[in-house]
């Protein structure tokens, strides 16, 4: 997994007393019981009572370093008592506590704190008196940092805490190539360094309050690169390289560079009010992932998770913004430009393709390329932007570079060595052959197909013969007969086939949308699509909180596998539409109302991954140790679970909209309003019955069967 990779730990005994010790090999640090404040490229990360003292993930951070480490509040000579840390919205965080002071009879306390913690690096302190008189309060405020790279504390490695000194009206530390400076309001009434301590005796009124302000922020040496890596991250004598997540190069900013919301506000409102909860924490943590391409500050994409991808992951950026589509095209319009920029263009094998990491596949296959995922993806979310909307002009101006991801994808599926001809090697050019991979494909050349005609490109006739040339082989090679109907499989590089049921197969039901709100054929016939959806809804692989990435009775199963056996989101997700588009509800709505129930076990905060333990009737889902949260794909698929039981298909270029819900109807009612069809809010309503009723929608815009 990114991030978290072998290495060894020096060890400092005197020469005449080294023993050997077994290197400490990096270990995820504990996340999901934080209070995670997300507002990239800022974070705030903080236990439950709010005092930051260094442990963990803790802190404050920005562009991938950690600018705050500790930040513990002492008030008449104790710490308060913390009553209650919740998160208020996805970038700040409300921790209220009392304070108890020397001399108080009874039970009640009466001063009361409340902090107010936001990702940006500001902090304010308010002491709320209830006494009837004037009190004095003696406030202390215990700051630190190291100023370590998000990578290295991630995975346990933080640096040492610097020494601070006294600046203006707070502390600095200084590190190689940056500082952190914290400022207070008021100014303190003493400041020692040595210690990391400010001070303030503050007089509240009878019934008043005082507040302290703090502002952490990270400030560069002149001529060093924004971003600059902390030594932790390129090695130095007796500590060595940690590779892991960065916020990446910041390049030049923009006034106010939190990005505004590249979608439109949608709302959900439903029988189940979950939902609604869901929906709105979605894409509030949403908002908080976005970030800006330094190449380009006014285009943005939405960054993989907290804390191992805050930076671009090409594939994850493109599922998420295919998932908002519903809410509009500005996200995918700004995305795929993003990712064009970075698109293969030296001539030769790879001349088009997307670069992206390797990312492992489970205990049956090597691991699987990302960036080939991102390639395919690229034409197909092109395709389907423009029948949602995307302007005509957009479209053109992306299609460039949709048509060399198409070039790049017919290169590698007949390469002029030979090999599996037709077939799409994963990673290229040994393989092995997934399923899930030929269906990308498959999707990318129909849909892109598609698009070239629309935009009178040349092209789309060998692509159509591509595709059906391996619908027609796929059915056989890559599906394996047994007693029970049969199940998909992965192709060894020598044309083995491995049978091995994972969620990764739901891609198979992902056909992707054509003209006139028509859903593209699949890879698999009628008869084996009803088997992969009998497979999936299966006690084997639906845990009852979501689809599990390897079935329970496989070999190397693990319910904490990440590809082997946790549930994932964005496979479920996928699962979910995938069988309503194929008509199988009931299925479908099992996978919603688990996903549901699990997310209200997470505070409507999905991480991207947890346990594949079976549901019992008083379990809880359990998070993976190594997974983001907030995780883009995680808060996108809750989204598109939502808004596909609404069953829209738009053809905008030929001004019509299907609307095809769920007949089951397995959340009850639901309205949904400020969604964005041919860039105009769109609005329906779904009844308990499962009958659709549009009440708004753009001009000239047809509902069609």
């Amino acid at each position: 997994m990114p991030g978290i990779v072998p290495t060894t730990q020096p060890t400092h005994q005197p020469a005449g007393e080294r023993r050997t010790t077994p290197p400490r090999p990096p270990q995820p640090q504990p996340v999901h019981s934080s209070l995670i404040c997300v507002a990239l490229p800022s974070l705030a990360v903080s236990p439950p009572s709010g005092q930051l003292t260094g442990e963990g993930l803790e802190g404050y951070y920005r562009d991938g370093r950690r600018i705050l480490s500790r930040c513990e509040v002492r008030a008449a000579g104790g710490e308060p008592l913390v009553v209650q840390g919740r998160l208020v919205a996805a970038d700040r965080a409300q921790f209220i506590g009392v304070v108890r002071r020397t001399g108080e009879r009874g039970p009640d306390p009466e001063i009361r704190m409340e902090r107010l913690r936001s990702a940006d690096g500001i902090e304010r302190i308010t002491f709320h008196s209830s006494a009837g008189r004037p009190v004095r309060l003696p406030l202390e405020i215990r700051l630190g940092t190291d100023l370590a790279e998000l990578g290295a504390v991630a995975v346990g490695f933080p640096g040492a805490e610097l020494r601070a000194a006294v600046h203006g009206s707070g502390l600095r530390w200084s590190g190689p190539g940056a500082h952190a400076v914290v400022s207070a309001t008021p100014t303190p009434q003493d400041a020692l360094a040595s210690a990391g301590l400010l001070r303030w005796d503050l007089e509240l009124p009878p019934g008043g309050r005082r507040t302290v302000e703090l502002h952490a922020r990270l400030e560069y040496n002149t001529g060093s690169p924004r971003g600059g890596a902390h030594p932790a991250a390129h090695g130095r004598p007796g500590r060595p390289r940690i590779p892991g997540p960065r916020q990446g190069p910041s390049g030049p900013r923009m006034r106010g560079d939190r990005p505004p919301h590249p979608w439109s506000a949608a709302r959900l409102e439903c029988d189940d009010h979950r939902a609604d909860a869901l929906m709105a924490s979605s894409l509030d943590d949403l908002h908080g992932l976005l970030m800006r391409d330094p190449a380009m500050p006014t285009d943005v994409c939405v960054a993989g998770g907290f804390p191992w991808r805050c930076g671009l992951a090409p594939a994850e950026a493109l599922w998420t913004a295919r998932m908002l589509l519903p809410l509009g095209t500005r996200l995918t319009a700004s995305t795929l430009r993003t990712l064009a920029r970075t698109q293969q263009a030296t001539p030769g094998t790879d001349f088009g393709r997307i670069p992206g990491a390797l990312r492992d596949a489970g205990p049956h296959a090597p691991p699987s390329c990302t960036g080939i995922e991102a390639t395919l993806l690229f034409p197909a979310v092109l395709a389907e932007a423009r029948r949602w909307g995307l302007p005509d002009q957009e479209t053109e101006r992306l299609l460039p570079a949709a048509e060399r991801c198409l070039q790049w994808l017919r290169t590698a599926t007949d390469p002029p060595g030979g090999g599996r001809g037709g077939y799409l090697p994963d990673p290229a050019p040994d393989g092995p052959y997934r399923c899930e991979t030929q269906a990308h494909a498959h999707r990318a050349a129909l849909l892109g197909a598609d698009l070239l005609d629309a935009c009178g490109a040349a092209g789309a006739a060998a692509l159509r013969d591509w595709a059906a040339d391996l619908r027609t082989r796929f059915r056989t090679d890559f599906w394996v007969e047994d007693r029970a109907g049969g199940r998909p499989a992965l192709l060894t590089g020598d044309g083995r086939p491995v049978p091995h049921l994972g969620s990764t197969a739901a891609h198979l039901l992902d056909t992707g949308l054509l003209g006139g709100g028509a859903l593209a054929p699949g890879l698999l016939d009628a008869t084996q699509t009803d088997q992969l959806a009998r497979l999936l809804r299966s006690p084997a692989m639906d845990s009852g909180w979501g689809l599990r990435g390897l079935g329970a009775r496989e070999t190397g199963y693990n319910p904490f596998g990440h590809r082997s056996g946790a549930v994932r989101v964005q496979e479920t997700a996928i699962a979910a539409a995938g069988l309503a588009a194929a008509g199988h509800e009931a299925a479908a709505g099992a996978l919603t109302r688990g996903v549901l129930d699990a997310a209200e076990r997470f505070g409507h905060r999905l991480p991207e991954m947890y346990a594949g333990e079976q549901r019992t009737a008083d379990g809880a889902p359990v998070p993976h140790p190594a997974a983001c949260r907030p995780a883009s794909v995680a808060a996108a698929g809750a989204v598109q679970t939502l808004v596909a039981l609404a069953g829209l298909r738009p053809d905008v270029p030929s001004g019509t909209v299907a609307v095809r819900p769920l007949g089951t109807a397995p959340l009850g009612a639901m309205q949904f309003t400020g969604l964005t069809i041919a860039e105009q809010p769109f609005a329906v309503r779904i009844s308990r019955l499962g009958m659709g009723m549009v009440e708004a929608a753009a001009d000239g815009l047809q509902l069609g069967s």
